[in-house]
């Protein structure tokens, strides 16, 4: 790769935005399940405390644990989201760096065919 001609860097730029937009986009659906996790240990522990259906005290830890993991695994996810965010944000200001070093020819009026 020479300076004069940067498009091979941008194309690994691309190719390295592309997976952290997968990587993104995989936090993303953590995060959702996370949240049901939450909202799902939070719902059972109520109905085991008021007793509705007659859970005993084992639906109430696994309740306790479901809600725990939830969080870690919310609090996790939305820090790896940022980061992967910062990092997409980066390439691309980098992307746009090297695009805007790039020599760009005009091309000449010329008629356009239409098919």
């Amino acid at each position: 790769m020479t300076e004069d001609d940067p498009t091979d860097e941008i194309s690994d730029i691309e190719d390295r935005i592309e997976r952290l937009a997968e990587i993104a986009e995989r936090c993303r659906k953590y995060i959702l399940a996370s949240k049901i996790a939450i909202g799902s240990g939070v719902a059972l522990l109520l109905v085991t405390i008021l007793g509705l259906f007659g859970f005993g005290q084992t639906a109430a830890l696994g309740s306790i644990a479901l809600v725990l993991g939830g969080i870690v695994s919310l609090g996790s996810n939305i820090s790896t989201l940022r980061q992967t965010d910062d990092a997409i944000g980066a390439a691309e200001a980098r992307r746009s760096a090297l695009i805007g070093r790039i020599d760009l020819r005009v091309v000449a009026d010329t008629p356009m065919k239409l098919m």
